[in-house]
Order: C-alpha cells, then sequence, then structure tokens
C-alpha cells in the first residue's frame, strides 16, 4: 500500500510541486500552439515541394511534438529536485525506487498524450484532414503508447540531468534528432541505411508508422506488431534509465557527486 501511494499520490504531488510555474500563459504557447505551427510548416513545404499528403505531416509532428513535454518534464521531475536541493533528502529515504520514479513518469506520459491528441485534433481542423471516427480509440491508443516510450528515453535524459549542469541544451539536441530520424517528416526508405536502421530503436518511429495506418483507416489489428514494437522501445528505454538513475544513486553517496557536478 505504502508504494502504491508513493507511485500515484507521489507522482501527482511531485509533477504539481515542481511544475507549478507552468501557468495558462506558458503551457498553452509552448505546448498547445507551439507544436500547430511546427505541423503547418512542414504540411506547407510538402505542399510546395510536391512531397507528401498533409496528412503525412499532421500525424508525424502530431506524434513526435510530444518529445518536449516527454523529455523536458522528465528531465525536471528528477533534475530539478536536485537544483532544488531535494533530491538528496529523497535518495536517503527508505522509499522504494521503482515506486518512487516511475511515478513520476504517469502525469508525464498523461500531458505528453494531451499535448499529441490536441496537435492531431487542431492540425486537422486547419488542414482538412478527415480522419475516420472509426480509428480515433486505435489512434489514441497509439498516441499514449508514443507519449510512453518517448518518457522512457526522457527517464535516461533525467539520469544525465543528474551529472549535467544545462541539460535543456541536450533535451533540445535529442527532440532534434528524432525529429530527423523517425520519419515525422522524411519517409524511412528516403533515409540513408545506417538513419533508416538506427531509427529502428528510437521511440515514435513504429508509433508513426502504426499512426498514420490507423489514419487511413485501417484496424488496430494490422498495426498492433508496431504497437507492441514501440511498447518494448518504452519498456527498454525506461530499464536503462532506471539503471543509469540507481548507478547516479549510488556514486552520489559515494563522490558527493550531486554536489559536485
Amino acid at each position: 500500500m505504502t508504494s502504491l501511494r508513493v507511485f500515484f499520490v507521489g507522482g501527482r504531488m511531485t509533477y504539481r510541486a515542481l511544475f507549478s510555474w507552468l501557468t495558462p500563459q506558458i503551457y498553452i504557447p509552448s505546448l498547445l500552439m507551439a507544436p500547430i505551427f511546427q505541423i503547418l510548416l512542414f504540411a506547407y513545404i510538402g505542399r510546395s515541394a510536391g512531397l507528401n499528403s498533409d496528412k503525412f505531416y499532421l500525424v508525424g509532428n502530431a506524434l513526435q511534438y510530444s518529445a518536449i513535454p516527454c523529455l523536458f518534464a522528465m528531465t525536471q521531475m528528477i533534475g530539478g529536485e536536485r537544483y532544488q536541493n531535494t533530491l538528496s533528502a529523497i535518495l536517503v529515504s527508505p522509499a522504494r525506487r521503482i515506486p518512487l520514479f516511475f511515478g513520476r513518469a504517469v502525469p508525464v506520459v498523461a500531458n505528453g498524450a494531451f499535448v499529441s491528441a490536441f496537435s492531431l485534433a487542431a492540425g486537422s481542423l486547419i488542414l482538412g484532414v478527415h480522419i475516420p471516427l472509426s480509428s480515433v480509440p486505435a489512434l489514441a491508443l497509439v498516441i499514449v503508447v508514443a507519449a510512453f516510450s518517448c518518457t522512457g528515453l526522457g527517464l535516461i535524459n533525467a539520469a544525465l540531468s543528474l551529472r549535467i549542469r544545462e541539460n535543456a541544451v541536450l533535451s533540445n539536441v535529442i527532440f532534434g534528432f528524432l525529429l530527423i530520424f523517425t520519419g515525422a517528416n522524411v519517409p524511412l526508405s528516403e533515409l540513408p541505411n545506417w538513419m533508416a536502421t538506427l531509427s529502428g530503436g528510437l521511440p515514435f518511429t513504429h508509433a508513426i508508422k502504426a499512426a498514420r495506418k490507423v489514419a487511413d483507416g485501417e484496424s488496430f489489428g494490422s498495426v498492433a506488431g508496431l504497437v507492441g514494437t514501440e511498447v518494448l522501445i518504452g519498456l527498454c528505454y525506461a530499464a536503462i534509465g532506471y539503471a543509469v538513475l540507481r548507478w547516479m544513486e549510488v556514486q552520489s553517496r559515494r563522490y558527493a557527486s550531486l554536489e559536485r557536478s
């Protein structure tokens, strides 16, 4: 019962505490309006160059933009504790580490999924893209899975923030990397072989492919394999991130690395 309370209540309270500054005046332009402009930018570039359809860019960018809340929020949930001098007290507590760290990921996944869903809905209205109503439930599930997968990568990013002072720079680099390598705007078949191979192990790649098929009216069963692969990728990143966090915890006790770096 204590672990469940740490997982759900602790994660919610930590999210509210570390994001108390996230007022509507900041949230709306940065997480609701910015992805729409990104969608429109690439959609009109695609139109001008005679490349892919508006739906191609709409789905790809709507899902990929959840990397912003997933990467930055997950980093702030862990690294922010360090800068507020509360992380040391948490690490010496007897609380189980799995509910302690992964409970913080739940609101991050929910926020990332909301940003993607809002971007997809708003972008489809602006661009006049039709998505069958029968595809909405399956598309919603794919969006949640994509946010979960990227949050796993965000956990690794959060672990690195315990050694890196300005982790926002690294978060922006990862965001740009995902924008190019995941097929959000460039078909994987058009990428060099090494890039296409690397993309297979990144968040969003399989989710974006699945979402495009579902948006075209295909059943969820036809993309179940892609969604399962995306879940597996997210679990692998989450496991690596957790391992790095525990290693950082050991290092901090041995070398006082939280205070020195």
